[in-house]
């Protein structure tokens, strides 16, 4: 689809710009940092720590931040987990550490993630990489995609002294870190700080290498002695609906891709992202909300959230609803879009039918059917396709793994059909909730099972790693 200008370009102010793009939650001062880690309680058996996907030790690296043992603190993050600052950022705390603290229950819950970005951003301020290194085993890992999955997964393998190449097919690594969070939740710089970490283990990260043209799956599981994907997700897919070949058409994630390259430029260059007067973002995902976000503090007159179910059954999570319900973006639930209007190439209103609810479908969720005779037009000259991603199907099946409704079946530590390669984040994601602090602990899951692998120990499938305890043989 085109990616060009809408017919009428919202002209954004530089200086609302710095301020609409700044971090949502600002850091936390020395003071306000100690103060917040004396209201910790540091329970027995937090059930913070069990809320954290990747099980953090919370209670120490909070009490670790109250004695002024900052390094100490992100030493025991990174323990468990090794993108710890893109997740102090980007986690739903809402819905994990913070909504499981017992502080809530009668009080503000700890400011966990703020705490835990106070004691990354101390260490990489200092530029240390305080981890210890295992002696090299002479074994190597090829790892497909640099997401939060694969850096996880390539981080863990070289504290364990096995070779770990990278292959990314962007110019820039991270992932959806760099390239699909928006700015105001994780600066570009914050994810390319995270990257030179884990090169800083001994990683090699290849940018601008598509496994599967420039190299392909045979030559990998040839040269290496076991393979990760964390590819991802793709493109977003086609609603196969008429016009959307529109001057003014755009999908989501590319839109997002736009600021954040924009950013690492300089705010300035934000001005320069075509950007219509009013918008309609269709879908009403994590990633529509981003998206809407974006189109409203670029400049946007209106925007519009187009979503064919009701609020009840949009997929974002609750606090999300909350936030962009703040920032001026209008509904308009109960809405299917069917066609895509236009005029000279470009576009000029999004035509739909109003729905109403049905009977619950397989999944449990209410259906919706359309409502006779109730077609309407939402005028608008950009539209904005937030409706889910492609499957990279055809990458997972080349390297002889078993797919299963187009993800890459895996058990309980990562590991394929296929003896030697091993699966994680967003691609292996058949349940659950895909998130950046899940795939990391798939990518820290499949590494010991991997590590297992490759020193020919019997793996214990679905076993964590306890708090402080080590996995080196």
């Amino acid at each position: 689809m085109p990616e060009s200008s809408p017919a009428s370009q919202a002209q954004p102010d530089l200086e609302a710009l710095r301020e609409g793009f700044s971090e949502l939650k600002p850091a936390m001062t020395f003071r306000e940092a100690t103060i917040e880690a004396d209201r910790c309680l540091y329970c027995f058996d937090a059930p913070c720590v069990q809320a954290c996907p990747t099980h953090i030790d919370i209670p120490l690296f909070i009490r670790k931040i109250a004695t002024d043992n900052v390094t100490g603190s992100a030493i025991t993050i990174l323990e468990s987990n090794l993108l710890a600052g893109t997740c102090a950022r980007v986690c739903p705390v809402e819905e994990l550490c913070e909504g499981a603290c017992v502080m809530g229950e009668h009080y503000k819950p700890i400011e966990i993630g703020r705490l835990q970005r106070y004691a990354m951003d101390h260490l990489f301020e200092q530029d240390r990489q305080p981890l210890p290194v295992a002696a090299p085993t002479g074994k190597r890992v090829a790892v497909v995609g640099s997401g939060p999955a694969g850096l996880s997964c390539a981080g863990e393998l070289a504290l364990n002294g096995h070779s770990v190449t990278v292959f990314e097919r962007d110019d820039l690594p991270g992932g959806l870190s760099t390239y699909g969070i928006v700015v105001m939740r994780e600066p570009i710089r914050v994810s390319l700080e995270e990257v030179e970490f884990i090169e800083s283990l001994g990683v090699e990260i290849r940018t601008g290498v598509n496994v599967g043209t420039d190299i392909t799956a045979d030559r990998l599981l040839s040269e290496y002695d076991a393979v990760f994907l964390g590819v991802g997700m793709g493109k977003v897919p086609d609603m196969q609906i008429p016009g959307e070949d529109l001057e003014g058409v755009t999908e989501a994630l590319q839109f997002i891709r736009a600021t954040k390259l924009a950013e690492k430029d300089g705010l300035e260059q934000l001005t320069s992202i075509p950007l219509g007067q009013h918008v309609a973002v269709i879908g009403a995902g994590n990633t529509a909300i981003d998206a809407a976000t974006i189109a409203k503090r670029l400049g946007a007159e209106r925007v519009t959230i187009v979503y064919r179910r009701t609020d009840r059954e949009m997929p974002a999570y609750d606090f999300e609803y909350d936030f962009i319900k703040g920032e001026g973006v209008e509904f308009r639930f109960l809405s299917q879009p069917v066609s895509i209007q236009g005029q000279d190439g470009r576009v000029t209103g999004l035509e739909c039918v109003r729905m109403q609810p049905s009977a619950p479908d397989d999944d449990g969720r209410r259906g919706v059917v359309p409502v006779p005779d109730s077609t309407f037009v939402l005028e608008c000259d950009q539209v904005i396709l937030a409706i889910g991603q492609e499957k990279h199907v055809d990458t997972i099946a080349s390297f002889g793994v078993e797919v299963e409704r187009g993800y890459a079946r895996v058990d309980d530590g990562m590991a394929t059909s296929n003896p030697r390669v091993f699966a994680g984040g967003d691609c292996a994601k058949l349940t659950g909730h895909a998130m950046t602090v899940t795939a990391v602990q798939d990518g820290k899951l499949a590494a010991r099972r991997i590590h297992a692998y490759l020193n020919e120990i019997a793996p214990k499938v679905g076993e964590e790693r306890m708090h402080g305890e080590k996995w080196l043989t």
